[in-house]
């Protein structure tokens, strides 16, 4: 999809849910969108970048977005699920996931978390070698379909983004492949294990680089090799390369793709296409984040400073890493009238905040956009993962309906409500009256 035709059905999509009432500025002042047409197109070509040859699972990272209605949708385009709690691995059987396209990744499964996924022949990927132990303890008491793998950290680095890189020197995830002694100790654990056969891997996404990625995708491979050749049988099978593929936040346009992230693991890791290896992705935000968008009204406006600002519904509730790390998370922000319509006044410096009672509760700072008017809609582009999926329960602030739409051929949109808005309480009756 273009990225002229992702804005026009953005605004398609957006003055349609006003005529229906699903914005609406005392009833529903806040509101998330998933474009499930751009959904199926974004699942299309994922599988399409991946050779017919290789046997993969695209399983989708739950956490992107965890709503069950979506998880279904991703199911239906014969994806998977990644998950990394047992709350993630309950909305992924609920959606209809079998288990065995269902693999479980967190550093700190409990037993009882454990137990329940090799009862059901979900796939594990331990994080320690103290979960390896664990493991053993399990399965000396039960039979069990799953499959099983270790997360090796190849510590090939930090992307831009310190916070969302897992491959670093001293990062909490997985066994550190590079630490004196772990090499050996992972050979031997293999060796003492023959269930034990995938190796997984994950250098973080969004502010890591294609090629920092496919680096650290490339030693997991040359590990799995490794073992194989130590053993002197083929007793890894599989491969787990994690998600890793960026999103453009600066505009419409898809970039990078998943052809371009393919042309990269072709060429740091091309044993990974031999069709020695069954492969397994986690690709989360960028499946879904181009392919949602939130939509707030604005409540106030004043003056402070000499600056407007914009008092919105859209804040830290449903913006939290905007708010928080604005450098690291910055947004787009367009400016609709009252009806959805794109709003094209002189662009004026402006900031627009969110309503937290907090004074770093905002989407922008100092940003040019038409000027903002009471009555006005914020539309927040991007947020499909990760935003108003996973809200941020400051100030009992209720979570937002999030509406799926669809456009047909002739341009009507049909929505499906995905997610009811949560009710705000009521006032408890004053004691005495």
């Amino acid at each position: 999809m273009s990225g002229s035709d992702r804005r026009g059905r953005r605004e398609r999509i957006l003055r349609a849910a006003v005529r229906q009432g699903l914005l609406e500025p005392e009833t529903a002042v806040l509101a998330g969108f998933v474009d499930l047409d751009g959904v199926d197109e974004t699942v299309r070509a994922l599988h399409g970048a991946f050779p017919d040859s290789l046997r993969v699972l695209h399983a989708f990272a739950a956490k992107a977005n965890c709503l069950v209605p979506v998880l279904e949708e991703l199911r239906l385009n014969g994806m998977g699920c990644e998950v990394a709690s047992a709350g993630e691995l309950a909305q992924a059987l609920e959606a209809g996931f079998e288990p065995a396209h269902i693999v479980f990744d967190s550093p700190a499964k409990t037993r009882a978390e454990l137990a329940r996924a090799l009862d059901l022949g979900i796939a594990v990927n331990a994080d320690s070698f103290q979960e390896l132990s664990r493991l053993d303890e399990l399965l000396a008491a039960r039979s069990s379909g799953s499959r099983i793998g270790v997360r090796v950290n190849p510590q090939v680095g930090a992307g831009s983004i310190t916070a969302m890189s897992t491959a670093t020197a001293t990062s909490k995830f997985g066994i550190p492949l590079e630490d004196e002694g772990n090499r050996r100790r992972l050979l031997q654990a293999y060796r003492d294990r023959p269930w034990l056969t995938w190796v997984h891997t994950h250098v973080g996404s969004q502010g890591c680089p294609l090629d920092l990625i496919a680096r650290g995708i490339a030693k997991a491979v040359e590990f799995a090799e490794e073992v194989n050749s130590h053993l002197g049988r083929r007793q890894v099978t599989g491969i787990d390369i994690g998600g890793g593929l960026p999103v453009n936040f600066d505009s419409d346009e898809t970039t990078p793709g998943f052809d371009t992230y393919v042309d990269h693991l072709r060429e740091h890791a091309p044993a990974l296409f031999s069709g020695a290896y069954e492969v397994v992705t986690e690709f989360g935000r960028s499946v879904l984040a181009k392919n949602g968008f939130t939509a707030a009204y604005v409540e106030y406006t004043k003056t402070v400073g000499g600056r407007p600002i914009a008092i919105t519904h859209a804040g830290a509730q449903v913006a939290t890493r905007t708010v928080f790390a604005p450098d690291a998370w910055p947004l787009r922000i367009e400016a609709h009238d009252a009806h959805g319509r794109a709003k094209h006044g002189r662009p004026v410096p402006q900031d627009v905040a969110g309503p937290c009672c907090f004074a770093g509760d905002l989407l922008a700072r100092d940003r040019a956009l038409p000027l903002l008017d009471v009555g006005d809609l914020v539309v927040v582009p991007d947020t499909g993962a990760y935003y108003f999926s996973t809200p941020f329960h400051y100030n009992s602030l209720p979570e937002p309906a999030v509406h799926g739409a669809r456009v047909d051929a002739d341009g009507r949109v049909t929505f499906r409500l995905l997610r009811p808005a949560q009710a705000a309480h009521p006032f408890p009756a004053l004691a005495g009256r």
